[in-house]
């Protein structure tokens, strides 16, 4: 499934961002994306045409977008915030010198953010880059907002790209170049988990790492129903009162319940050939509040 290029260059002109950071992949249109395939995606608990769920991702993030951050914030708590630290700390960036790193659906830029951060202060790592990847104009535009507040600003060690998951640009994206390839909570609402991976095979160098943060399965069915009760019933109501939105929160909520479970996603991350630990808590993944989300690493060989 690719982008309509057209559209979405329209929405960076309106969110003003840099040309030479928001770099438009119009390569990337294709006269096979109006045509029906038969195949279906889920999006939420909806099936529906495997063409249209990326206009309709897409659709939800427009309406998101702005306010994303806060309502990530309301919804776990502030929870997020210590899940994505742990996954940053988890893979160590610049623990071996300076690396390259790719940030997919990472448009409002925290992980990236975290990344240099862990770098610079851990290591003394100023040399360490990520370019962050997202297929949407206006979430792209919320880390641009973000990063022009910090050090990294205006330097090569971050640059923004609006481009599709599952079909990065080979010309742009090469074949074996990255040392770190990091998604977090954005692979659920790509249309082929397996696309994804499998490009995420193809940028990254032999021996390198591939990392995904991702909600999950929780394992507790005391904790299971607490969740499901918390998640339907009140982060929609939390997006109507602070985004004006509950149908965009419905579905992430619903997109979350559709994820594969740890040992499967586990398997789809071998499928596309990579390396992984058993199928355990604390082998192939790495549990975070008793399954409420993941971290799932592999390695490229």
């Amino acid at each position: 499934m690719l982008p309509r290029v057209s559209q979405c260059a329209r929405r960076a002109r309106r969110h003003c961002l840099a040309p030479s950071l928001l770099r438009q992949n119009h390569n990337q249109a294709s006269s096979g994306t109006s045509q029906s395939t038969g195949r279906t995606a889920s999006f939420g608990f909806k099936t529906v045409p495997e063409e249209s769920k990326e206009s309709l991702v897409k659709d939800v993030f427009d309406s998101v977008a702005s306010k994303y951050d806060l309502m990530n914030d309301a919804s776990s708590l502030g929870v997020h915030r210590l899940w994505k630290d742990s996954f940053v700390s988890t893979l160590r960036p610049g623990c071996k010198g300076p690396m390259r790193c790719i940030d997919v659906a990472g448009g409002t830029g925290d992980i990236a953010l975290r990344i240099l951060d862990h770098a610079r202060e851990q290591y003394a790592d100023r040399e360490t880059s990520v370019e962050i990847v997202d297929i949407n104009a206006q979430m792209l535009s919320e880390g641009f907002k973000r990063f022009k507040k910090t050090m990294y600003h205006n330097t090569p060690q971050v640059s923004f790209h609006e481009a599709n998951a599952q079909e990065l640009p080979p010309s742009q994206f090469k074949d074996d170049t990255y040392d770190l390839y990091t998604i977090a909570f954005g692979i659920r609402n790509c249309t082929s988990i397996p696309a994804v991976l499998k490009e995420a095979h193809r940028v990254l160098k032999p021996g390198a790492t591939f990392a995904c943060l991702e909600f999950s399965k929780v394992g507790n069915p005391l904790l299971s129903a607490l969740y499901d009760q918390y998640s339907f019933s009140v982060i929609p109501l939390m997006g109507t009162i602070l985004a004006g939105d509950s149908a965009s929160y419905q579905y992430l909520v619903e997109s979350i319940r559709k994820f594969p479970s740890q040992p499967d996603f586990a398997q789809m991350i071998r499928d596309a050939g990579f390396a992984t630990g058993g199928d355990r808590d604390g082998g192939a993944w790495t549990d975070l509040w008793g399954g409420i989300a993941s971290i799932h690493t592999g390695v490229k060989v």
